[in-house]
């Protein structure tokens, strides 16, 4: 049997273009993707980035399950640490109503996440350096060196965007308690102060609930204690996705599913043969210097932008992470490393996500995925 490939878009607005041709362009690979025979659809959300329109999640996902008819449609994830598990659930509850069946709910830790890593900064002098922990190779996949986030959130417009997205003075709730939260109102076993609450639509929504995580923390843990499936993110968090998996499984107990389930994310550009695929993949690295230089995701460059940039050992050193477990080449260069990656994590399914300059090359590259894949 083969094994699903599912596809999460995080709606890319190219140098040049528009949100509103970035949302037409989603619309377009959606309905691309179900004739190919991807499984699902994922969305981003992103909130306050010049080369992302993905910030209104619940809104992207009604555009593309309208215009489809068979593809499962999805978050990837959901920021809880911005939303209460009530509103969460009468959209996601509202979707299935008009889209019964085929709506995924994915949840990840947001504010919760950045407020943990900076309470738990150091004060005082600087310490010394942690030794570096040197790339290795697992089971013929790479496993890069860890990338510390905390910098990043540190930054001006990482803060300045957690304080825009809550209301004054507010604070994230535990994730765990939000994830039940939302499992009790899709039951209709939700109570506030010995009083039973009903989100209508939301109540008995037909919605697959879905945990994503980056390391082996609280959510692989939430993930594997109540029985949800589970998506690993190898695309940003390559270093971590072995632990991840790893957690997961070692808390997993028999809830909303019987035995673990693990989804991989990975970054991908096909093309029909390596050398064009490489020019294709050569402004991801930019893409990503914006983002870890507390830029946040600018407009998505072109080939030629990209080669005239001047790369730095700084740049290098920055990105080698994302750029060495991106998934590059021809069809049949890039299946066989997508293999290796479900063996050696033991994947029940990849999500895949492309980002080119161009829309025409972005959905070519899921098309020839899918035919060396052999979709149906």
């Amino acid at each position: 049997m083969t094994t699903p490939l599912s596809i999460l878009d995080l709606v890319p607005v190219p140098s040049g273009g528009t949100p509103a041709q970035a949302l037409r362009n989603t619309v377009d690979l959606a309905q691309r993707a179900e004739q190919a025979g991807y499984h699902r659809y994922w969305l981003a959300e992103h909130h306050f980035a010049p080369g992302v329109a993905s910030s209104a999640t619940a809104v992207l996902i009604e555009l593309v399950a309208a215009a489809t008819n068979r593809i499962r449609v999805g978050s990837g994830a959901v920021q809880l640490g911005h939303q209460t598990a009530v509103s969460v659930v009468e959209q996601f509850g509202t979707l299935d109503a008009l889209h019964p069946g085929r709506i995924d709910l994915g949840l990840g830790r947001s504010g919760q996440r950045r407020v943990e890593a900076l309470a738990g900064a150091p004060t005082g002098p600087p310490r010394p350096s942690p030794p570096r922990v040197e790339a290795r190779v697992v089971d013929g996949l790479l496993i890069p060196p860890p990338f510390s986030f905390l910098p990043l959130l540190k930054a001006p417009f990482f803060a300045a965007q957690a304080a825009a997205l809550q209301l004054p003075g507010a604070e994230p709730p535990d994730f765990d308690e939000q994830v039940g939260d939302i499992l009790a109102l899709l039951a209709g076993a939700y109570a506030l102060d010995d009083v039973h609450l009903h989100a209508v639509p939301g109540e008995d929504a037909d919605v697959e609930v879905w945990i994503l995580g980056s390391s082996a923390g609280q959510s692989a843990q939430v993930a594997g204690e109540r029985g949800l499936p589970f998506a690993a993110n190898y695309h940003v968090s390559p270093a971590t996705v072995l632990e991840a998996v790893a957690a997961y499984r070692a808390a997993f107990r028999p809830g909303v599913v019987e035995r673990p389930y693990v989804l991989v994310s990975a970054d991908a550009v096909v093309a029909p043969d390596d050398t064009t695929a490489r020019e294709l993949a050569a402004p991801y690295g930019l893409w990503v210097r914006d983002i870890r230089t507390g830029r946040g995701a600018q407009p998505f460059r072109s080939p030629a932008q990209a080669a005239a940039h001047h790369w730095t050992d700084e740049d290098r050193a920055l990105l080698a992470d994302r750029i060495d477990t991106q998934f590059v080449g021809a069809p049949q260069t890039v299946a066989e490393r997508l293999r290796v990656l479900r063996d050696a994590t033991g994947a029940d399914e990849l999500l895949i996500t492309t980002i080119t300059h161009d829309h025409g090359d972005r959905v070519r590259s899921y098309e020839l995925l899918a035919k060396e894949w052999g979709l149906s």
